[in-house]
């Protein structure tokens, strides 16, 4: 049964395998050891915190587990609220208008802002499923478990998420976006300054990055193609959050140009339909529908999916899944249908 839970300093060398199989243009999981392991303990702090009135500079780091083997299969987070002590940047697509009357001429171009719209707004970030593990939902139940979180600790989190997209690289992690920005205004490779991003160094990004609006039509074709555009290998990651209500507001990654889609949280369909109710432990019939299920605690958080009798006043389910989620009889549940939102 895989099992998804907070993540323990006990789970570092799992969390750095991840980091290695993630590749390139993976900004928040950077193959860095002390980085992951200050991670490891701030996720350990947020998620002592049992009274938070409001978000501030918590992270929530989680890991699917397979109960069976103990093996670390994937792992995914929330940012409280993002840019609070850090900038966070992003490039906002925008459109301004040239126009002549007397010559005729009416130019509607777009341009490519510096902004940092989005401080302050909580994310859905570090989302990696190890391959052999891409089958039976998992990486559905890897991300959407955390839209449950957000829905049981509503406090903890900003009315506004996002999620950043990776956007287009090659083979060898060269973006053509970065591939102008470098040739202009930096002397730095694209995975270098991904990796300095992603180990908190950004000041090299207000001293070096274009303050001015920048006109997309001067960009060369191969980078203009990639603007808002995500890697191959992300699609599915964006179809799903599309389906639960995301959408592209207009800004893109201030390196490889992904688009950043964003959320009001009670607007999340898993959000919205997801139902909390108390448990009963009993015999499940196996043609019964799945969910994705956790339990209602923060430091002692899990999550997973499982066929469950749903009733109007309670939920059954049987004592595996219960030991698995750390629940007895009359305890609460949060859960939402595994396919309802797909």
């Amino acid at each position: 049964m895989l099992v998804v839970r907070p993540i323990t300093p006990q789970d570092y060398a799992a969390l750095y395998t991840c980091a290695v199989e993630s590749g390139h243009g993976f900004t928040s999981l950077p193959i860095d050891e002390g980085l992951l392991r200050r991670r490891i303990a701030r996720a350990q702090e947020a998620f002592a915190r049992e009274r938070v009135s409001e978000p501030g500079e918590e992270g929530y780091l989680f890991v699917m587990e397979d109960t069976a083997t103990g093996e670390i299969v994937g792992c995914s987070a929330i940012e409280a609220a993002v840019g609070l002590s850090d900038a966070f940047y992003h490039y906002h697509v925008g459109t301004v208008v040239h126009h002549s009357r007397e010559l005729g001429v009416y130019n509607t171009l777009q341009t490519l802002t510096l902004c940092n719209d989005y401080t302050g707004v909580s994310e859905l970030c570090t989302l990696f499923l190890r391959e052999p593990f891409r089958k039976n939902m998992n990486g559905r139940v890897l991300s959407r478990f955390r839209m449950l979180f957000m829905a049981e600790f509503r406090n903890r989190f900003s009315d506004i998420t996002i999620a950043e997209m990776r956007g287009v690289s090659d083979a060898h992690g060269e973006s053509p976006f970065w591939g102008w920005l470098k040739e202009h205004f930096f002397s730095i490779d694209f995975t270098q300054a991904d990796y300095l991003t992603g180990v908190g160094e950004k000041t090299f990004v207000y001293e070096l990055m274009p303050k001015l609006p920048i006109y997309v039509n001067l960009l060369p074709p191969e980078a203009q193609a990639v603007i808002g555009k995500v890697h191959e290998n992300t699609r599915p990651a964006l179809t799903m959050l599309q389906s639960e209500g995301f959408r592209f507001r207009g800004y893109v990654d201030i390196f490889d140009a992904g688009p950043t889609v964003e959320a009001e949280v009670e607007n999340i369909r898993s959000v919205r339909e997801s139902k909390r109710l108390p448990v009963k432990i009993g015999a499940v019939p196996s043609s019964s529908p799945r969910f994705i299920i956790c339990n209602t605690r923060v430091a002692d958080f899990r999550a997973l999916q499982a066929p469950l009798v749903a009733e109007p006043e309670q939920v059954i389910i049987d004592a595996e899944v219960a030991a698995a989620l750390r629940v007895q009889a009359g305890d609460y549940v949060r859960f939402v249908a595994l396919t309802g939102a797909n």
